[in-house]
């Protein structure tokens, strides 16, 4: 049985595979941009001096640390790309060589001798290269104007970036000379994406409904609470093997 319109309320929410959403109000024409192609890069990365590598950033390294005892971890990941070259094939100039400059910042937390939390703050350069995206070129040329009343062209391709980081783990490291340094393994899953501005028509069922009002946090009782708290098990559950084998079993 599909749903009448009147049942129907316009919201964002999961889509009841049981029933049928009612017939859309209109078609309309949305600007977005849309995604052409995608790939994941995936980086487990190291200190190490010299030029980077794959595996390995010297920018790893935190400068000198004052008695550090304990890693206890990273904090505030921050994303931002510097710098976008893309370069078509020869055979097919709709994909694109992609060369992607970013730059990652982070916080690494750690205790010192003194059970002190202190932190140190780390920022890495890091070059991607993707040697085959598809990046197709907009046909059209886009100008527009904004307040002001003056143009200004944009253009429609862009290059995206998604970043989930984590460190997987800090050691700390002791030179000749009695300095003690902490030294990151960072984990990366990096997601580059072509983008394209372009104009989707879509279903709508109408403008969203102004949504409901916030919730207050209204104190409450603590004694009126407990009272309505399930009576907590005194004892944990036994862990016990069967006495006897399952009677249902066919016995030959």
């Amino acid at each position: 049985m599909s749903i009448t319109r009147d049942e129907f309320i316009a919201r964002p929410g999961i889509v009841n595979k049981q029933g049928y959403l009612p017939d859309p109000s209109e078609l309309v024409c949305v600007e977005l941009p849309k995604v052409f192609d995608q790939c994941l890069i995936k980086r487990c990365l190291v200190y190490a001096c010299g030029p980077d590598t794959l595996d390995t950033d010297y920018e790893l390294r935190s400068d000198a640390l004052n008695d550090p005892r304990i890693f206890s971890g990273c904090r505030d990941f921050q994303l931002k790309l510097i710098s976008v070259e893309k370069i078509p094939l020869k055979k097919c100039p709709s994909y694109k060589k992609v060369i992607v400059c970013f730059k990652i910042s982070f916080y690494a937390d750690y205790i010192d001798c003194n059970g002190e939390t202190k932190c140190e703050f780390y920022e890495i350069n890091r070059t991607e290269i993707i040697w085959k995206l598809y990046c197709p070129d907009s046909i059209a040329q886009i100008s527009t104007s904004i307040g002001s009343g003056e143009s200004k062209d944009i253009d429609s391709g862009i290059i995206k970036l998604e970043l989930v980081a984590e460190c997987l783990n800090g050691f700390f490291y002791k030179n000749d000379c009695d300095e003690s340094f902490l030294d990151i393994t960072l984990g990366l899953h990096l997601i580059v994406k072509c983008e394209l501005v372009v104009q989707l028509l879509i279903p709508t069922f109408g403008y969203c409904p102004v949504p409901s009002e916030c919730e207050e946090d209204t104190e409450e009782d603590p004694c009126d609470k407990f009272s309505r708290d399930p009576v907590p098990k005194f004892f944990p559950d036994q862990k016990l093997k069967p006495l006897f084998e399952d009677e249902c079993e066919d016995n030959e």
